[in-house]
């Protein structure tokens, strides 16, 4: 073998060495602390970095990303002296990689200590409804002070959240019986409100329709007042313009009362006082037609020929000797009927005895004709 080769073959190997103990590559987002005879040196950066070999190392290396990390759930006690489990969720950074790896021995344990204090401190003061309603509150409360405790480690805490609220069983029970209960007393309002709402737009809905009927039937009584008003008028006038004989209106008032009982819900009928005039203003209607053809010795006696009509006449009669507003044991029909028999027998009467007279009068007219 040649002396030569040994001694150069060593010398490459140590070169190689040297390099490879000379040259460190820092990935992005990585930091390298390097001791130099076990003393900090510097912090070396991400890509192509130089140090001197043997004498300075790498002692640490750290990222410096945001990380995540979740803690064991943590029994704590709220005011109320019930103990609740709480898992919290931290996000942090590295800032300064010489303050993580020379101020605090184990950053990650440091944090999740810290927290569990805090979080005792902070759920504490306040009760379990409190703390169930007040994440917010007590995520910025323990953002605060971590931010401030791992300032001096290099660490930056971004974000605090309360992952999980567990509390007893007995309380899980309670609250759902509680949140059943608070379910059924919505529902129940719900309903009652709904049914108030039907209840009032049916009342609603009810009223408009008696509002609508009472204008309807004031309307159609309107209406049929203003016609039976016109009729009345123009019937009034055309009396009025005839100059009709009050003789003829009572005839056709006693025309008219059989018509005053047709109803069904008559139980009695009251012959009104009017009709005693009625039936005598027939009568002597009747009767002033038959005077005329009588001699004047007769026709200046009315008064006994109408007291002899009256006592001649037949039980019709008594009809006229009624006082106004006596009331019958007949039904109404029935008295209707009544009282239109006896007006006719009243008027067949005054017709029978005016074809009387006319007829005692007829031969002394004869007479007279032929003697002249």
């Amino acid at each position: 073998m040649d002396p030569v080769l040994i001694p150069t073959l060593v010398a490459a190997i140590v070169v190689v060495f040297l390099v490879a103990a000379t040259v460190r590559i820092v990935p992005q987002a990585r930091r390298y602390n390097v001791e130099r005879f076990g003393r900090y040196r510097r912090t070396l950066q991400p890509g192509l970095n130089f140090v001197v070999p043997v004498a300075d190392r790498v002692n640490t290396k750290l990222d410096v990303r945001e990380q995540v990390y979740s803690s064991q759930p943590k029994p704590v006690i709220t005011e109320d002296n019930l103990v609740v489990n709480i898992d919290t969720v931290l996000y942090y950074q590295i800032t300064d990689p010489r303050a993580a790896a020379y101020e605090v021995a184990d950053y990650l344990q440091a944090i999740d200590q810290l927290t569990v204090t805090t979080l005792r401190n902070v759920i504490g003061s306040m009760d379990l409804e409190e703390t169930l309603t007040s994440r917010e509150e007590i995520n910025a409360r323990l953002r605060a002070v971590l931010d401030d405790a791992t300032g001096k480690w290099g660490i930056r805490v971004n974000r605090v959240e309360i992952k999980a609220i567990d509390p007893p069983h007995t309380i899980k029970e309670a609250m759902e019986k509680q949140m059943r209960a608070e379910r059924d007393k919505r529902a129940a309002i719900l309903h009652a409100e709904g049914e108030r709402q039907a209840k009032i737009l049916t009342a609603e809905g009810t009223k408009q329709k008696d509002i609508l009927e009472a204008q309807g039937t004031q309307q159609a009584m309107i209406l049929r007042a203003d016609g039976e008003a016109k009729a009345v008028e123009r019937v009034f006038q055309a009396v009025h313009r005839n100059n009709a004989d009050p003789k003829i209106l009572a005839y056709k008032y006693l025309e008219t009362l059989p018509h005053l009982a047709k109803s069904d819900n008559n139980t009695f009928w009251v012959i009104p006082g009017e009709l005693t005039e009625a039936v005598r203003a027939v009568t002597h209607a009747f009767g002033d037609q038959s005077a005329m053809g009588l001699p004047r010795s007769a026709a200046a006696r009315p008064e006994e020929s109408a007291a002899e009509a009256e006592n001649d006449a037949p039980d019709g009669d008594a009809a006229a000797e009624l006082e106004p507003g006596t009331p019958l044991s007949l039904d109404a029909a029935a008295a209707a009927d009544e009282v239109a028999k006896r007006a006719a027998a009243v008027v067949s009467d005054a017709k029978a005895e005016a074809e009387a007279a006319r007829a005692s009068q007829a031969p002394p007219d004869r007479g007279q004709t032929s003697g002249g």
